[in-house]
């Protein structure tokens, strides 16, 4: 797979656009890494190649200002749809038949107007580490115009939701995939440009996160690409969030629910509904 830097600039420039088009007169939620590091002057760290395989690429560059990393995927598939590897990561219900480390995956609200979800997500890690959990706003969108997806989430606090002392709360977290079809969104190709960052608050030392985190994320993707696979040949219901999905890029429906800047640690607040 030849992977074009133009290519991945428009990736991620529609994944901006749509991270942008959130309701402007509310408190702003933090800033993402790549905010951050726009509003620092642009001075980002290289991007590190980690793997490279045929229909795979995996890069990380470190976090300024922290012991972590930030990873990007640039991938493809070509015998599953676009909607239906779209469909499959958004689909709770099936992802808890098909991911065997989720403890728990819940939506806890959901914005019947721009149809962002705030959701509890509860996970094993290696051992002897413990589980850990996360409160995470998603928002999605079709843009048919351009023929692009974009899923984007980030971690945030609900009040529904308190810390408990079964799991380490995850506090900072974000993931953007965009995916362009081949052709169109019901035959199968695509490509996708996924860009990954949390902090899963261990001990153990950077490369040791590192290692785990780039071994993770192609085995997380694969299992994703094989759940797709299964649920076409075996024509498993799942739910179609395109079809039911009512805003579009650049759209700026206004969401119903309060939002609120993020709080301190310790601290519950109510989750910003209209940007995942």
């Amino acid at each position: 797979m030849r992977v074009s830097i133009d290519e991945m600039k428009r990736l991620e420039e529609m994944s901006s656009m749509f991270r942008g088009s959130g309701v402007d007169h509310h408190p702003p939620e933090p800033k993402s890494q790549t905010e951050r590091d726009e509003d620092s002057g642009g001075k980002e760290q290289p991007w590190e190649m980690v793997m490279d395989k045929k229909h795979f690429k995996l890069w990380r560059r470190p976090i300024t200002g922290t012991p972590l990393y930030q990873y990007r995927v640039f991938g493809t598939y070509t015998d599953v749809t676009p909607r239906q590897f779209f469909n499959v990561q958004l689909d709770t219900e099936y992802r808890k038949k098909w991911d065997a480390l989720v403890i728990k995956l819940e939506v806890i609200e959901r914005d019947v107007v721009s149809g962002s979800e705030v959701l509890h997500w509860v996970t094993h890690f290696p051992y002897p580490m413990y589980s850990r959990d996360y409160v995470y706003v998603r928002r999605y969108s079709v843009d048919e115009e351009n023929n692009v997806m974009v899923l984007v989430s980030r971690a945030v606090e609900h009040p529904s939701v308190p810390e408990s002392p079964e799991f380490v709360r995850v506090r900072a977290y974000e993931s953007q995939m965009v995916i362009r079809p081949h052709r169109s969104f019901d035959e199968n190709g695509f490509d996708y440009l996924l860009t990954y960052s949390d902090n899963p608050q261990t001990v153990f030392p950077r490369y040791c996160v590192s290692w785990m985190v780039s071994s993770g994320m192609p085995d997380f993707l694969e299992k994703l690409h094989m759940a797709t696979l299964k649920a076409k040949n075996m024509e498993i219901k799942v739910k179609d969030y395109i079809s039911s999905k009512p805003l579009e890029v650049g759209s700026e429906a206004k969401a119903t629910t309060p939002s609120s800047e993020r709080k301190s640690e310790g601290s519950c607040g109510p989750a910003r509904i209209e940007y995942a």
